[in-house]
């Protein structure tokens, strides 16, 4: 991990602070409760933690709307408690990743308070305000992700202002070079505290078009969303104009030149436009982000056809990129539940593990995704999530994947001593760390044997990949590095399946830890319900 290029097929394991552990008694995850945990998430094997936000807010978006980038919420404890856990994860090998919002601030951060006073103040120009249309309207038809119109008057300036997420998340105007210098003084901040990567949130928001063009309608049969509800308006257009504009890229080398003064620092960008592959390569070429993260592995389809093709487009759009690949994380249904059922079979999230850490790229594990926890059900009555409560009941928000972490199987799983801020489910408890822990055979042990594995197959973390022809649902592909190359093929479904080994390679075949391994004998792979195999290539 001295490597300054450690980010290159690093394992980041998605730490949701509110939801993590409690040492506090509140019922809400804290700072000094990852700090207790951080040598069970360095026993995984995985290199780096990513804490979601736990900087001063007042939660309308649990964190996601911030009053100060400078300043630990008390929710979470203290700068000194963070500096403690920087402290205690390099002591254990662990990268530190911390999320970074910066196209929107909350609206009781203090640059908002001050530029809705008048039209006149010196932060007056740091917030995308424009004029009502004639009649009274909004400027233009732009619309937020958590459902309705994309503006809100404030009648102090007689003006609305643009909020792509939530009304008390005001977007800020990066036209302004003061926002943009501001916003590299914040990075700078956490840089100096010592800090080795950065997450940053809705990158691609930072920008808005200029000259607030409408939004192209978007045709019935394309109105696919990611994430959001099926019958949410903002699947009704093109978003080609409030966001993802040309002028990002400029910002995104600014941000590039500042990391590259602390070397051993990246960055990943969270990155959601029209066309995700696009726009990732792009702001990954040289210069600009380490590594995209985009939204493609986190849908409904589980096809090896659909993995196949969402990774050969990327691959052929990145000139010199690193992509980053998830399946769940805090904003979409777990990927055990999305793909795998109401009861997903343990083989099937042992499979999941091996498959993400065996795609080229940079991998993130969202927490309890090493448990194989499924979707909660949470209650209407225990619903935290603004955009679950709106879109209630065709969507139910994002609180299912939001439970606190399953420590034990008792009444309360381990997390708090007081009520948990979201209910865990029966079907956590009996998922919990203590139990797995205590079975040789869990999804738990079976994800730390496969990281310890994969950390000696250099061509599984840094190779490149082609994918060979297989029918459904085996999806099977080699990875090169250094003159080794490795054959893995994965069977997708819950039967057992025969396919022809491909007769052009010599195939050795290599045990994995961990999953259920299939077999090849007499020319062909034998693969049983959710199995894997690897294997050798030689001349």
């Amino acid at each position: 991990m001295s490597d300054p290029a450690w980010w290159r097929g690093a394992v980041i394991y998605q730490i949701y602070p509110r939801s993590f552990f409690d040492t506090g008694g509140d019922g809400v995850g804290d700072l000094p409760g990852i700090i207790e945990k951080l040598d069970y998430v360095a026993s995984l094997g995985v290199d780096a933690i990513w804490i979601s936000p736990f900087f001063k807010s007042p939660m309308a978006d649990f964190g996601y709307d911030i009053a100060d980038y400078r300043e630990v919420d008390p929710l979470f404890g203290s700068m000194a408690d963070f500096d403690r856990l920087l402290a205690k994860a390099h002591a254990l090998g662990l990268k530190v990743m911390i999320d970074q919002v910066l196209s929107h601030t909350s609206n009781a951060h203090a640059w908002f308070r001050e530029s809705r006073e008048d039209r006149t103040n010196p932060k007056a120009d740091w917030y995308v305000w424009a004029d009502a249309r004639a009649d009274g309207t909004p400027p233009n038809n732009w619309m937020s992700l958590f459902g309705g119109i994309a503006w809100r008057w404030e009648p102090r300036r007689g003006q609305y202002y643009l909020h792509n997420f939530l009304a008390a998340q005001p977007d800020l105007n990066f036209h302004n070079p003061d926002v943009r210098a501001a916003t590299l003084a914040n990075l700078r901040f956490w840089l100096d505290k010592g800090v080795d990567a950065f997450r940053l949130d809705a990158i691609n928001f930072c920008f808005h078009d200029a000259q607030l063009r409408d939004n192209p309608p978007k045709p019935v049969e394309q109105r696919v969303g990611r994430g959001f509800s099926p019958d949410n308006p903002y699947a009704f257009q093109y978003h080609w104009y409030n966001n993802t504009q040309p002028e990002n890229l400029g910002f995104l080398e600014d941000v590039r030149r500042l990391t590259d003064e602390y070397p051993g620092t990246a960055t990943l960008g969270e990155i959601s436009s029209e066309d995700s592959l696009a726009t990732t390569a792009e702001y990954t070429r040289a210069g600009r982000l380490h590594m995209g993260y985009s939204f493609e592995l986190l849908v409904d389809d589980f096809s090896a056809g659909y993995i196949r093709r969402t990774i050969e487009t990327l691959e052929t759009k990145v000139v010199d990129g690193w992509p980053c690949w998830a399946v769940s994380n805090h904003d979409v249904e777990r990927a055990a539940s999305r793909w795998g059922g109401a009861e997903p079979a343990p083989d099937f999230v042992k499979l999941l593990a091996a498959l993400l850490g065996s795609l080229r790229g940079s991998v993130c594990l969202y927490q309890g995704e090493e448990l194989g926890l499924p979707e909660a059900n949470v209650p209407f009555e225990a619903l935290q999530d603004p955009y679950g409560v709106a879109f209630w009941p065709n969507f139910k928000g994002r609180d299912g994947c939001r439970t606190p972490m399953p420590w034990t199987d008792g009444d309360d799983a381990g997390f708090s001593a007081g009520k948990p801020w979201l209910p865990v489910p029966a079907a956590h408890r009996a998922r919990a760390v203590a139990r797995q822990e205590a079975d040789a055979d869990s999804p738990l042990n079976a994800f730390r044997h496969f990281l310890r594995w994969r950390k000696t197959q250099a061509a599984l973390v840094l190779g490149d990949i082609r994918f060979l022809d297989a029918d459904e649902p085996v999806l099977m592909f080699t990875r090169t590095h250094d003159g080794e190359t490795v054959l893995a093929a994965f069977n997708l479904g819950g039967d057992p399946i025969s396919v022809p080994a491909p007769q052009t390679l010599h195939l050795t075949q290599t045990d994995c830890p961990g999953p259920r391994n299939g077999r090849i004998e007499a020319g062909r792979m034998v693969l049983p319900a959710y199995a894997l195999i690897y294997a050798r290539v030689s001349a």
